[in-house]
């Protein structure tokens, strides 16, 4: 539970890999799990090799892990958030990605082309909403 709103409640996995940056991983409230976006980075912090699509499975891989923490899996995703170097050269591997990792109905979904993310050898970045768990 938060300090701050017992309704709402922080979801981490071990490791926690945002704890340093004072992120949550996660927010439970209202029903919903509100995951944090995930790069393609591994548990140690390091960039996944290998180009956007290794650095986006990474990412989807990131985000199931802490919904899993959280209780729920990507069947449970309503809502992605896509945000991506380069759109008109990757825009191919996003729709491999969905295809990949989500299925119908196909959650409600935003692309944002980006000039840079945290790290600046990261790629794509990736976050959703879901249905928590009853």
């Amino acid at each position: 539970m938060s300090d701050r709103n017992p309704r709402i409640q922080k979801i981490a996995t071990s490791p926690d890999w945002y704890h340093p940056y004072r992120i949550s991983q996660a927010i439970t409230a209202g029903g919903l799990i509100y995951v944090s976006g995930q790069a393609g980075f591994t548990e140690d912090g390091g960039t996944v090799p290998g180009g956007f699509l290794n650095q986006g499975r990474q990412a989807f891989r990131n985000v199931e892990r802490v919904l899993a923490e959280a209780g729920a899996n990507l069947t449970d995703v309503i809502k992605v958030g896509i945000f991506v170097r380069d759109l008109p050269a990757n825009l191919p591997h996003v729709i491999t990605l969905r295809t990949e990792f989500l299925a119908e109905p196909y959650p409600a979904d935003t692309l944002l082309e980006i000039t840079a993310l945290a790290q600046p050898d990261w790629l794509i970045e990736v976050e959703v909403i879901a249905l928590a768990p009853n």
